[in-house]
C-alpha cells in the first residue's frame, strides 16, 4: 500500500495545529485531522523561549500584537498556616530580560497558527480517528467514514484520552486531584502592571494573569465542590469569594467574562513515541496549571518533534520509527524534570504537615535571598534546556 502523506497530526488543539503547520512549513506533505470543538476560552502564559520557538516558525509574528508582556511574579502566601513563607517577588530584569513571556489568548493563538499554514503540503480535515495500527513501515489511521490514510509517522496530538497513544499500547501513570481551576476574565479597579500575582492558598493558588489595561486573567485553584458551588450561586456569590481572595488589594472586582471550572489531573507517559507514533502535548503530559508549563513543554515537544523528524533519513522506508524513537530520547529529560517540578510544588501548596511547611518556606527564603538559587529557579521555570 502507498502512504498518503508523510505525516498525519491527529488532533485539533493547539499542540496539534502547531506541530502540523511546522512540520508542512518544513517540506514534510501532512495531512491534519482536526475535528471541530467548542471555542477555548483559556489562556497561556508562554514563556520566552516557547515565544521565540513561535516567532522562529512563523506561527507568529508580533507577540505584542496579539500578548500581554509579564514582567514579574509575585507570591504571597495567604495560608492560615503556623509557618508562613515570605512574599517573594521574581522580576525579568534581574535576568536581563524585558519580560519573563507573554500571556495569550488561546483562541487567538489558534486564529494565528492556523493562518501561518502554508499554501501548500498541509491538507486539513475535519475528520476524528476511530483506530489506529502499524502496517509495516507504515501507521494506519481509520476515520469515522470506515476510511483509512496511511503515513510513516503518526504524530498523536488527541489529548489526555489519546485514542492514538492507547492504540499504541504505549503505558500511562494518571492522578486525578481533589482540586479543580476556575477561569474567567476581571477587569479590576487598580491594574497589576505585567505583573502575575499568586496567593497561595491551602488548596492551590489564587492567580491574576495579567491580560492589558486594567484585565487580569484568573486561575483560582481549590476543592472541586468548593468552586463549582460558588460558581453555582451566582455572580454576586462569586464576586465575593474573589474580593476576600484577592484581599481586595487591587480595588472592586468585576467579572469580564463566564467562568468556568475544570478538574485537575496528571498524566505521564512511559514514552512519548515508538513504533512510528509521535506523541505531543496532553497525549504525552498533563499537569495542573503550576507554574505555566503545560503549552510551553507542549511546544517543545513540537520543536523536537521537528529536530528528529529533519535529522532522520527519509529514503529510508523505516524513517518514521526511527524518528519516533529519536523523538522519545530527545524528550525523555524535559518530561521526567518538568514532570516532577510541576508535581513537587503542587504537591507543596497542598501540605499540611509542619515539616513540609517548613520545607517550602526555607525553600521560598531561600529563593528570596540566594541570587544562584533565583537564577536557577528562573533557567527552570522560563524551559530553559540544560
Amino acid at each position: 500500500m502507498s502512504q498518503d502523506a508523510d505525516i498525519i497530526v491527529v488532533g485539533g488543539g493547539l499542540t496539534g495545529v502547531a506541530a502540523a503547520v511546522s512540520l508542512a512549513g518544513a517540506g514534510l506533505a501532512t495531512i491534519h485531522l482536526a475535528p471541530a470543538a467548542p471555542p477555548d476560552r483559556r489562556t497561556s502564559a508562554l514563556m520566552i523561549p516557547s515565544v521565540d520557538f513561535l516567532c522562529e516558525t512563523g506561527l507568529i509574528v508580533d507577540p505584542a500584537g496579539i500578548g500581554h508582556a509579564l514582567t514579574a511574579i509575585r507570591i504571597i502566601d495567604a495560608t492560615p498556616r503556623l509557618i508562613h513563607a515570605p512574599e517573594t517577588l521574581f522580576d525579568a530584569q534581574e535576568v536581563g530580560l524585558p519580560a519573563f513571556g507573554w500571556n495569550f489568548s488561546n483562541a487567538k493563538l489558534l486564529e494565528r497558527f492556523q493562518a501561518a499554514a502554508p499554501a501548500t503540503g498541509l491538507e486539513t480535515r475535519n475528520q476524528a480517528v476511530t483506530a489506529w495500527r502499524r502496517d509495516g513501515a507504515l501507521g494506519v489511521v481509520t476515520l469515522g467514514d470506515g476510511s483509512e490514510l496511511r503515513a510513516p509517522l503518526i504524530v498523536g496530538a488527541d489529548g489526555k484520552k489519546s485514542l492514538v497513544r492507547a492504540a499504541a499500547g504505549i503505558a500511562t501513570r494518571e492522578h486525578q486531584f481533589a482540586e479543580a481551576a476556575l477561569v474567567c476574565d476581571l477587569e479590576l479597579a487598580r491594574p497589576i502592571g505585567g505583573a502575575s500575582i499568586e496567593f497561595h492558598y491551602p488548596h492551590g493558588p489564587f492567580t491574576l494573569v495579567p491580560a492589558g489595561g486594567k484585565r487580569a486573567n484568573l486561575v483560582w485553584i481549590d476543592e472541586e465542590p468548593l468552586l463549582r458551588q460558588t460558581q453555582a450561586a451566582g455572580p454576586e456569590a462569586l464576586l465575593a469569594a474573589l474580593h476576600q481572595r484577592s484581599q481586595r488589594l487591587f480595588g472592586a472586582i468585576t467579572l469580564a467574562s463566564p467562568s468556568f471550572v475544570f478538574p485537575l489531573s496528571s498524566l505521564t507517559v512511559a514514552t512519548a513515541g515508538r513504533d512510528g507514533v509521535a506523541l505531543v502535548g496532553e497525549s504525552a503530559h498533563a499537569f495542573p496549571p503550576i507554574g505555566a508549563q503545560g503549552l510551553n513543554l507542549g511546544l517543545r515537544d513540537v520543536a523536537d518533534l521537528l529536530a528528529a523528524v529533519n535529522a532522520a533519513d527519509r529514503s529510508n522506508p523505516s524513517w518514521g520509527d526511527l524518528a519516533s524513537v529519536d523523538y522519545a530520547q530527545r524528550r525523555a529529560g524535559d518530561l521526567a524534570r518538568t514532570g516532577g517540578m510541576v508535581d513537587t510544588l503542587f504537591r507543596s501548596l497542598l501540605a499540611d504537615m509542619l515539616p513540609s511547611q517548613a520545607l517550602r518556606a526555607g525553600g521560598l527564603w531561600a529563593l528570596k535571598l540566594v541570587p544562584p538559587l533565583r537564577r536557577q529557579a528562573f533557567a527552570l521555570g522560563m524551559g530553559e534546556r540544560t
